[in-house]
Order: C-alpha cells, then structure tokens, then sequence
C-alpha cells in the first residue's frame, strides 16, 4: 500500500453533514436581582429579596465558617457581611 500525501479535498456534501457547533458567548449574564451573594467576593448568586439572600448566605457560612459570605446590594451599594452562628 502507497502512503498519499496530499490530503484530500473536502466534498460539498461532507461540509454539510458536519456543521460546526453552535458557539454561544462565554460568559452569558445571569438575571440579576438587587441583592447579590458574594462568596469570598466572587458573585455567586442574586436574590429580588434581602431575607432571602441572607438564607442562602447562611447556609453557606454554616457549611463553610471560613470563608468571607456577604450581601451587596445593588440600589443602595452597601455590602453586608453574614456572620457565622454562635455554636
């Protein structure tokens, strides 16, 4: 068997059937609530409600005592730190 070394031309129907796939852009934007969860101040979440932000910062600050949780909210540009509970 012969080694070919040109390679062969692409066929009109090949380009067809192999489409590239579909790009979509990096980093699409999440829907952003007032309030916004930053864990170690990297956002992990936003919530329309303050109680609720601050439950799943709790949540958080349970499992993970160490690191930094806080609440930034968005209209007023304040930040809330979330403390650890008492144990």
């Amino acid at each position: 068997m012969a080694i070919r070394d040109v390679p062969k031309p692409p066929h009109p129907d090949n380009e067809a059937l192999e489409s590239p796939p579909k790009l979509f852009p990096q980093g699409k934007r999440p829907e952003i609530g007032r309030y916004r969860l930053e864990v170690d101040r990297q956002m992990k979440g936003s919530f329309t409600s303050f109680e609720a932000a601050q439950t799943a910062g709790q949540a958080i600050k349970t499992k993970h005592p160490i690191v930094k949780v806080s609440i930034y909210d968005a209209f007023e540009g304040l930040n809330t730190t979330i403390e650890a509970p008492a144990a």
